[in-house]
């Protein structure tokens, strides 16, 4: 990362940052020295939210430097714009922000470059941190993120579903923690015969990974990723603008991995089971079919309506694996629909869940770590939309209505042990750069939750 934090006694002549708003502008203004004051007056500075002015010193060199900052941000993050806007060297907050730890993280996650096809040079810009603010955490958090986004951003010709197991190996080593795989035909004889259907066309070989860490008698805290390296939609097959970002399928696996290395980076007092199914939906004559029933791994029969409904087929399998031994908390994460975007745009994800205090915990968490969500219903009566005429359950109802909602009412059905389940139907891209979240891949919800499970477990 080009954006980095270092202690106040290592920090060269480090600069200041004045957050300054409407309110408290003047105030600031009257211990400028006098030529940075004179510049920032005759550039016609304006303390508005997000506005940036280096000043000048008598002698050339930068005196400091002047941030527009609200009183009550509506982006807590907003300080990630100065990890690419500042000239190289070191800087301090003179005066903080409403929020000196979400600045600090907001300056650590705007320096982020995925660098692995190409280095663009960027200043390398160094912040002293912010008094009171616990570094350790931080450095985890923006490491767990810069994974999350790593994994996304990475092309699926370089990122298949064996990719995928690596990286979940990596952090096993990292961590001591146990791996098991089934892959290709192994997965029919272990009775995970969704994840074999829609995986089985591709030449790199379906799986399901399954990782276990932490005292086997603490409370069990189960996370689930969909790992689709790369959709075509099957043989629905998907128009070419609509597989332009299909590497980013597999978002749902890389925020339950990303959260996964959070977890373990934290030494929380858990039982972490982290399962992930990995697959290509691609195409040839062994392709599953729209018409098709299979066996899922709960027993329920499921009748193919839309090959390109396939998240859900490889998550009911991995959840029913979940689901087994009634974990405390079961969450999935998930590129799961469309649906979800129209509905709530890719900055806020569709949170499902039947237990009111989990809901609440969450919405809690995600406004306090900038880390947003929204509550949607599990709407009971939109289930009979999944019936089918000779399955169990039908993958894709026709006529588009609360495609999100019956996805997740799908979900629903292969959960029934847990003490409570949460989905999340995430979009894992920011589609356009905003300070502290470049464009490209993205961690979603994981910051709320590794909050979350901190309050609830103890670190």
């Amino acid at each position: 990362m080009a954006a980095q934090l270092i202690h106040a006694d290592a920090a060269l002549a480090p600069r200041p940052i004045w957050c300054v708003s409407p309110l408290n502008w003047r105030s600031v203004a009257s211990d400028l020295p006098a030529p940075a004051l004179a510049f920032a007056e005759a550039s016609g500075f304006k303390a508005e939210a997000g506005a940036l002015l280096v000043l000048p010193a008598a002698d050339g060199s930068i005196a400091g430097v002047l941030f527009g900052c609200e009183e009550a941000p509506r982006d807590p993050l907003s300080f990630g714009k100065l990890a690419t806007a500042l000239p190289a060297g070191d800087y301090v907050l003179a005066h903080p922000p409403a929020n000196p730890r979400l600045a600090a993280l907001g300056f650590l996650l705007g320096g982020y470059r995925f660098t692995r096809y190409g280095k663009r040079p960027v200043a390398a810009v160094r912040l002293v941190v912010p008094d009171g603010t616990d570094e350790a955490d931080l450095r985890r958090t923006a490491e767990a993120v810069a994974l999350t986004r790593d994994l996304v951003n990475t092309p699926a010709n370089d990122l298949g579903p064996a990719e995928i197991e690596a990286a979940v190996r990596a952090l096993a080593a990292r961590f001591d923690a146990q791996v098991s795989v089934t892959t290709g035909d192994d997965l029919l004889a272990a009775n995970f015969p969704l994840v074999h259907a829609v995986g089985r066309a591709s030449p790199r070989a379906p799986r399901l990974i399954d990782l276990f860490w932490g005292d086997p008698g603490a409370p069990k805290v189960t996370l689930v990723g969909k790992g689709v390296a790369f959709d075509t939609g099957g043989l629905d097959i998907k128009p070419s603008s609509g597989m332009l970002l299909m590497k980013k399928d597999m978002g749902g696996a890389a925020n339950a991995i990303g959260l996964a290395q959070m977890i373990m980076g934290r030494a929380l007092p858990v039982r972490l089971r982290l399962i992930v199914a990995a697959v290509e939906n691609a195409i040839d004559g062994s392709a599953f079919r729209p018409g098709d029933v299979f066996p899922s791994r709960k027993g329920l029969t499921v009748e193919i309506g839309n090959t390109d409904a396939e998240g859900r087929l490889i998550l009911a399998d991995a959840l029913s694996l979940a689901d087994e031994e009634a974990p405390e908390l079961l969450i999935d994460f998930a590129t799961l629909t469309g649906a979800a975007r129209v509905a709530l745009g890719p900055q806020l994800p569709p949170a499902y869940t039947e237990d009111d205090a989990l809901a609440a915990d969450l919405a809690r968490h995600g406004a306090a770590e900038a880390d947003p969500s929204w509550r949607m219903p599990l709407w009971a009566p939109y289930a009979s939309m999944l019936d089918s005429k000779i399955a169990d359950l039908n993958n894709a109802p026709g006529g588009g209505f609360a495609g999100s909602i019956t996805a997740a009412l799908f979900l629903q059905r292969f959960v029934s042990r847990a003490g409570a389940w949460l989905h999340l139907d995430i979009y894992a891209w920011n589609p356009s750069s905003r300070p502290g979240r470049p464009e490209g891949g993205e961690a979603q919800t994981i910051r709320a939750l590794d909050a979350l499970l901190a309050e609830r477990y103890g670190a």
